[in-house]
């Protein structure tokens, strides 16, 4: 188990100093989110929030790697990730709480972490040659969602229970909140975890070629501007995470564990309760 920071000698941004910055750019990108009904945000709300989860990954990578104990970490991960899960599932299929436009919550970046947190430690047997333990971690985490679909149509009668699964304890990286991104980012930024430089690099190559590159001439083809990439389709712009990622100093700074394990479900329903507020009055 890795437990040494690679630290450096320059002031930088410490772990808590980079989550605190995510909250910030995150809690900005959820205000257009939740109010951009009302017009009245500016979309440069969110664009600053594309930075927000590239690098609550990157600290969930640095988190992962030096924890003391791997099993504590995944279950804190979970006690997040399965509740929101439960709630969205129930949001999406069965139509509660949702606001009268028919809007809902559908954040979920703590399952696409359940997910990742699966595959690292896969990646780590696999790196121990401890093959079997590590080829079941990784192969199931990534194909469980080609399975659970040959079983939602092979089992009649459990399509209800393996979607609920598919959203809690037995998550599927597809129902997260980045889908392939999310999931190819997170294997990047941890295979290279030990070399910042080419870390960031082949994190940054690798969003660059999707969000830009490939999104970019799917626009184009489609009949759209390529001039949208500023204005819309913008998830490139967390490239830009590159910069304060390479300012970390690697030292974990205060701490501050229940302010984030706590703050990311409790901004997302109070904001959502606030616009679900709002809209009723302006309607």
């Amino acid at each position: 188990m890795e437990t040494i920071r690679q630290k450096t000698s320059f002031a930088g941004f410490t772990g808590t100093g980079l989550k605190v910055l995510a909250l910030v750019l995150m809690v900005l990108d959820h205000i257009h989110y939740f109010f951009g009904f009302t017009g009245l945000i500016p979309e440069w709300f969110s664009m600053a929030g594309r930075l927000a989860a590239p690098i609550f990954l990157f600290c969930v990578v640095e988190g992962f790697s030096h924890t003391r104990s791997r099993g504590r970490y995944f279950l804190r991960i979970a006690a997040v990730a399965i509740p929101m899960g439960a709630l969205r599932f129930f949001m999406q299929y069965g139509g509660f709480f949702n606001r009268p436009d028919g809007f809902y919550p559908r954040n979920g970046i703590f399952t696409d972490f359940m997910v990742l947190l699966v595959i690292w430690q896969g990646i780590d047997w696999l790196c121990a040659r401890r093959f079997l333990p590590g080829l079941a971690a990784l192969l199931g985490a990534l194909l469980w969602p080609f399975g659970s679909a040959l079983l939602f149509n092979a089992v009649p009668g459990i399509e209800t229970f393996l979607g609920f699964s598919c959203y809690t304890f037995l998550p599927s990286w597809m129902f997260g909140e980045g889908g392939i991104v999310t999931l190819v980012s997170g294997i990047l930024l941890y295979a290279f975890r030990k070399r910042r430089g080419l870390q960031l690099a082949a994190w940054g190559t690798f969003v660059f070629l999707y969000d830009f590159v490939f999104i970019g001439y799917m626009v184009v083809r489609g009949g759209e501007s390529f001039t949208t990439l500023f204005t819309q389709y913008y998830e490139w712009m967390e490239l830009l995470a590159v910069v304060p990622l390479a300012l970390y100093n690697g030292r974990r700074g205060r701490g501050l564990k229940a302010l984030f394990y706590v703050f990311y479900p409790a901004h997302v329903y109070i904001l959502y309760a606030l616009s679900w507020a709002l809209y009723l009055v302006i309607h």
